[in-house]
């Protein structure tokens, strides 16, 4: 029914899910052709260790966000208390802080020479033995529990939305009180939704590398990292990665298991429903309970945060942090324009062939978004690595000439990485927005002869802005806070505000640290205003 002219589309979603797939294939391979020395040395050094650390932090996140998004979300979903409105949005507001960032606040003012702990002593006149050591697994897994739990509470509470008063009201009909209602009717019907949010957090959590830098703790992603730059053996980095993508994918698989065996029905969203009151002390308890979140997770990190910028900006603001912004707003800007431009290919591709291979072909080509940054670094430049070689032994063959590395260490091996990463991230929002376009409106567009390009750029482009705009704004900000992917991948000089805070941070200086992450955090809010203005819709 289509123009033949259009047939070219076809090719598009199979040919960015070779390149996707790469990596993952790089990297998978390493697990599948295992290194006897590199495995022994892994084994007698560093991996239980890896094991027992990356368990225990995942449990304890995991644990953690879903205990306070889903209170969280139940609360101000349910429940109508002073300012119920105000933290509905605000108790998002953390998402716009890395939890690297976080991490460094954090320790700046809980350390021993903090200025909490210096207080502490002052007043007490002595040592604090009682004082929890940050260093510990305690420490990360409180800061990743503050930085994720939006994740868990953002989609909690969609689902508790679309239950209402009137949920309750059912379950009470039924002998039940308000707390079995909870338990018995609710949670169990929000499930699918809370699963999402968990499976979110686990992946964050997975993935971090800057947070659990700060803290000493080591995780895989640490691993990966010093096996590559520290012991500079890219083989030992490769093998790392496969153990970690494999542990990615088992929960991927579990988790679409869980998803396949549930059946729900979804009742009309009732977000304006009248809500239960509180008042008295159990009013006071909500306000306490949702004010304490924010504080910890937001408000003292930005306090914080904005004195230590304001106290260095006359020693850090200098030609080097200008050099660090542009490197991160031309990274971002490149990344973007790349990443969206696929992701527009992919939703029209799929417009003009909606079958069952070209829908497998996008899933597969958006799967970069589960697989940590770090992971992403080795399988990109291993087969980088080899095309070098391989170029060059062509040009010193047939040119007598020795061009030494073509393709490692440039800005493009960081934009393919990147697009690899958060293809998912501009994909969403986008095929959102051209759900909305209805057929006839393509059928309009060939009654006057237009076809292929003509149909994307004249009808469907101006219809998508929206959606465009909004992944626009979601991957410029991934791509400024992500720093695995920067740190390993970037040339020589080509430092950003993500690897300035690493580098800072490293050496313990938090308030030269706080300049650039306050611009990172300034840019965070950008996509939380628009997630704000998503949901309230």
């Amino acid at each position: 029914m289509l123009n033949h002219k259009a047939s070219f589309w076809r090719l598009i979603p199979f040919l960015v899910a070779a390149l996707i797939l790469i990596p993952v294939v790089v990297v998978f391979s390493s697990f599948l052709m295992p290194t006897d020395d590199v495995w022994k040395h892994l084994v007698d050094t560093a991996l239980f260790t890896l094991l027992i650390n990356t368990f225990w932090l995942s449990v304890g996140v995991v644990v953690g966000t879903s205990l306070l998004g889903v209170s969280l979300a139940w609360l101000t979903a349910i429940y109508q208390f002073p300012g119920s409105r105000f933290f509905s949005w605000a108790l998002l507001l953390p998402l716009a802080i890395p939890a690297y960032v976080t991490a460094f606040i954090v320790h700046g003012l809980f350390d021993y020479t903090g200025p909490i702990q210096t207080t502490l002593r002052t007043w007490l006149g002595s040592e604090l033995p009682w004082f929890p050591d940050l260093y510990g697994r305690g420490g990360v897994t409180v800061v990743m529990i503050l930085a994720f739990y939006p994740y868990v509470y953002l989609m909690a509470r969609n689902a508790f939305l679309t239950q209402g008063k009137r949920l309750l009201e059912v379950a009470q009909s039924l002998g039940l009180n308000r707390k079995q209602g909870f338990f018995k009717v609710a949670l169990p019907m929000a499930r699918p939704w809370i699963a999402g949010g968990i499976m979110l957090t686990l992946m964050e959590t997975l993935a971090d590398f800057g947070t659990v830098s700060v803290f000493n703790y080591d995780t895989f992603t640490t691993a990966i990292y010093k096996a590559w730059f520290g012991m500079f053996s890219l083989p030992a980095a490769s093998q790392l990665a496969s153990l970690l993508i494999t542990l990615v994918f088992v929960l991927i698989i579990i988790e679409q298991q869980f998803r396949a065996r549930m059946r729900f029905a979804e009742t009309k969203r009732s977000s304006h429903a009248d809500r239960i009151v509180l008042s008295g002390w159990k009013a006071c308890t909500a306000i306490c309970f949702a004010a304490s979140v924010l504080f910890f997770a937001f408000v003292l990190p930005i306090m914080q945060l904005s004195g230590w910028a304001a106290h260095s900006l006359m020693q850090s603001f200098d030609q080097r942090y200008l050099e660090f912004l542009l490197h991160s707003l031309l990274l971002s800007a490149m990344a973007t324009l790349i990443t969206c431009f696929v992701a527009i290919l992919l939703v029209y591709a799929v417009r003009l062939y909606s079958n069952t291979f070209t829908r497998i072909a996008v899933r597969i080509a958006t799967i970069g978004y589960a697989l940590p940054g770090a992971v992403l670094a080795v399988g990109i430049f291993i087969p980088l690595a080899w095309l070098d070689d391989q170029l060059n032994e062509w040009l010193l063959t047939l040119f007598q000439i020795e061009a030494g590395l073509l393709i490692q260490g440039t800005v493009g091996v960081m934009l393919i990485a990147y697009m690899t990463r958060f293809l998912a991230v501009a994909h969403y929002p986008i095929d959102s927005a051209m759900q909305r376009i209805t057929r006839s409106i393509d059928e309009a567009a060939m009654g006057f002869g237009l076809t292929g390009w003509a149909v994307l750029r004249s009808v469907h482009l101006p219809m998508l802005k929206t959606g465009i705009f909004t992944a626009a704004a979601l991957v410029f900000v991934d791509v400024m806070k992500e720093m695995p992917i920067t740190l390993m991948t970037r040339p020589f000089g080509w430092d950003t505000l993500a690897v300035r805070i690493f580098s800072l941070t490293s050496e313990g200086e938090w308030q030269q640290a706080a300049l650039p992450a306050v611009t990172l955090v300034l840019a965070g809010l950008v996509p939380i205003i628009l997630l704000m203005r998503q949901t309230d819709k």
